[in-house]
This record gives C-alpha cells, sequence and structure tokens, in this order.
C-alpha cells in the first residue's frame, strides 16, 4: 500500500491560516468580518517598487538567474544592512530566496543532522518546531512569559542545552509577543552559544518595525560571525507579502551549503522581482518609516482599547504589530474567546495556543489594519464581552 512520507505528519499548519479559512467562509455567507489574523500589512509596496518590477519585465529581466540571488540585489542587502543594523556584511555572505520560510527551512536543512535538538522560543512562529520536526530533529522549547515581559530567561536557555543541541534559534521582535529582546538578553544568548558551540538562527523579519531605539542584530554581538545566520525578507518592512521575497546572511562556509539547497529546489528567485526588492531597500520615498509610524499610532490606541475590554490584559509589544492579550481575567478559554469573537463579533483573531503551550490563555491580534477597523473591532468585541462577563457572575 502507498503512503505519504511519515516526516509530514510530524509538521503542523498554522492557526492563522486556519482561522483566515473559516473566516473567509463566514464572508461568503454575508457576514461582516474584520480580519485581524493575518500578519500582512494593509500597504502596498511604493510606487517606485512598482515602477521597478515593471520596467526590469519590459527590459527582459525574466530568466534564469543567479541560484544566490543577482548580484546588484546581493550588493544592496549588504548596504541596507550597514544602514539600518549598523552590521558589516559581504554581498557574497547573502542569498536571495523565495520567502523566509523556505529561508528558514533550507537554513535547517543544511545545518541539522536527525536527531539534533533545536531550542526555540514558546511561544512563537508555529513553523520553528514544524520545521525541526519535519527534518527529524528535536525542537525543544524555552518560555517567554508575562512575568519576564517575554524577554527569554537565559538561565532557562542554559538548563535546556543538552550534548544533542545544535541550534539557538531566535526572533526579535517575536511573533506573536512583539517583544524586542534587550540587549543584555542578546548578548548572553550569544555568549552561551559560543560557549557550548551552537549555530544561531535569527529570524530578524520585523526589525525594522519597532517603537523606539535602535535595532540590534544578533550578528553585531561577539562570536556571531562565524555560528550566526539571519533570515530576512520584504514581507514586513516593505508590505511585499505575494512577492514571496527573502534572504539569508550566512557564513562564508555556510553559503555553498545553502546554494545547495537552491539548485535541488527552486532554482533561482524571479529575476524581475528581485530588481524591484532593489529599489523597495533603498526606499528613495521614505515608505517604511511612514508605514511604521501609522502602526505606532495604531498600537496606541488598540491597546488603550483591548485593555478597556473586560478581562483583556495587554502589554504594549516593542516591535512588529501585533498585540499579545492575556485573557485569563475571563475565565473563558482563548479557543472560545475566539470562536465567539469570529461567530458572534465578526472579529477574526487567533488563539494562543497556536503558536505554542505557553501561549494557551493569550490571542493574538494584528493591528497591521486601519484605525477605522481597530476601532470597530474593539466595539464589536466590547459588544459581546456580555457573554464571559455572564458566566464569570455564575460561578
Amino acid at each position: 500500500m502507498r503512503s505519504i512520507a511519515s516526516r509530514i505528519a510530524m509538521m503542523s499548519g498554522e492557526g492563522a491560516l486556519s482561522v483566515f479559512a473559516r473566516a473567509k467562509e463566514l464572508e461568503a455567507q454575508g457576514q461582516s468580518i474584520i480580519h485581524l489574523e493575518l500578519g500582512e500589512p494593509d500597504f502596498h509596496p511604493s510606487g517606485s517598487v512598482v515602477d521597478a518590477v515593471s520596467r526590469a519585465l519590459d527590459e527582459g529581466k525574466d530568466r534564469y538567474c543567479a541560484v544566490v540571488g543577482v548580484a546588484e540585489l546581493r550588493q544592496e542587502i549588504a548596504a541596507y544592512l550597514r544602514r539600518t543594523r549598523n552590521i558589516d556584511v559581504s554581498a557574497d555572505n547573502v542569498l536571495v530566496a523565495p520567502g523566509c520560510k523556505a529561508a528558514l527551512f533550507f537554513a535547517m536543512m543544511a545545518l541539522l543532522e536527525p536527531g539534533d535538538e533545536v531550542l526555540y522560543p514558546d511561544p512563537g512562529f508555529p513553523g520553528y518546531p514544524s520545521i525541526a520536526r519535519g527534518l527529524g530533529a528535536v525542537p525543544v522549547s524555552f518560555e517567554l512569559s508575562a512575568r519576564n515581559h517575554f524577554q527569554p530567561d537565559i538561565a532557562d536557555v542554559a538548563a535546556k542545552i543538552t550534548p544533542r543541541t545544535r541550534m539557538l534559534l531566535t526572533n526579535s521582535p517575536g511573533n506573536p509577543t512583539g517583544t524586542v529582546y534587550s540587549s543584555a538578553v542578546q548578548r548572553d544568548l550569544a555568549a552561551l552559544a559560543v560557549e557550548k558551540d551552537l549555530w544561531v538562527l535569527s529570524d530578524e523579519i520585523y526589525a525594522r518595525i519597532i517603537y523606539g531605539g535602535e535595532y540590534v542584530s544578533m550578528l553585531s554581538y561577539p562570536g556571531m560571525r562565524e555560528r550566526a545566520l539571519i533570515v530576512d525578507g520584504f514581507s514586513k518592512s516593505f508590505a511585499m507579502t505575494g512577492w514571496r521575497l527573502g534572504y539569508t546572511v550566512a557564513p562564508s562556509d555556510v553559503v555553498p551549503a545553502l546554494a545547495m539547497m537552491a539548485i535541488n529546489t527552486y532554482t533561482c528567485v524571479a529575476e524581475f522581482t528581485q530588481y524591484a526588492a532593489i529599489e523597495a531597500l533603498r526606499d528613495r520615498e521614505g515608505a517604511t518609516p511612514r508605514m511604521v509610524a501609522e502602526f505606532a499610532r495604531r498600537k496606541q490606541q488598540f491597546v488603550r482599547d483591548l485593555n478597556r475590554i473586560p478581562g483583556f490584559r495587554c502589554e504594549a509589544p516593542a516591535g512588529a504589530f501585533y498585540a499579545w492579550v492575556d485573557i485569563c481575567g475571563t475565565g473563558t478559554s482563548a479557543e472560545e474567546i475566539c470562536r465567539i469573537l469570529l461567530e458572534d463579533a465578526g472579529v477574526a483573531a487567533i488563539p494562543g495556543a497556536a503558536f505554542g503551550p505557553a501561549g494557551k490563555d493569550f490571542v493574538r491580534f494584528s493591528f497591521a489594519s486601519s484605525v477605522e477597523n481597530l476601532r470597530e473591532a474593539t466595539a464589536r468585541i466590547l459588544k459581546v464581552s456580555s457573554v464571559w462577563q455572564g458566566s464569570l457572575i455564575e460561578k
């Protein structure tokens, strides 16, 4: 009897996409839905980026191109990282990929053996443990707790390290908590990785979306140049979600392995989109700072309004565009809260357990939506909050 490979059963989907699918079903039935489930900016690329992709097509840039990415884009990424993160990398350290998920997958595939352990944050992006399990590795979580303002606890991370630990995965600003790791925490994580001889995979997709201070990359710390890989892309900071453009910055001895992954899968990233990405990085129109300023305005309003809802408690995020809401005060499970919000209020949000067991008492909302939508969403939530308030009275 033919069967599906067992590795597929080890992997998992994404709660956000499941909720999105149900929300679209309700919309098709005529229900008004406010989509706060997906991490997708409600902006579009700037006019110069759209012009650049049209120009590239007109110039015939629609052919096979370099496996690692066109030279001009790799050079521009290196310049961009020097300018925005104060890290000095060579274009030779950059490999362009069809989105950050592919970049994560291939980095882990290149560096992990079956049975290797991977430390990752919980709550965190669900792809981390899923990819690890699919490759035969063992995901080992370290908790991001409210009592520590969702910063990694170094003692906890250290306690999880065994002789089989091979990789430490970090994500700052983080999904779903919006936490920006402190410099002290990142320095200690880097020192721990050096001491235990671990690879570090730093997911920096939200690096430009922070609400105060300068962003510091994991690559900035001692010992990271020979062991740290950055994964980043264009979906969040440049509102290019459907373009599927990401990249990895890796030590020189890792780049050939990543190129081998590309040769055996996607061959190369679409040439014309890469030329548009160059224009996005240069950002002559200041589109990214304007978008982040708007997110900051929305964050302030949305977090304030969420904290007025009975049973909700939300700490303002330092980065990304998610509100991570503690719903313990409702006396109701996060899954039931999200069901009520979607079915009765027409507000789509994600139960926190979709991001790991440590998220079970939380709900994630994306505030990458208009101010008007966010105000309407909290008004709708307030109306249906009588359901859990009534349950608390009965108890």
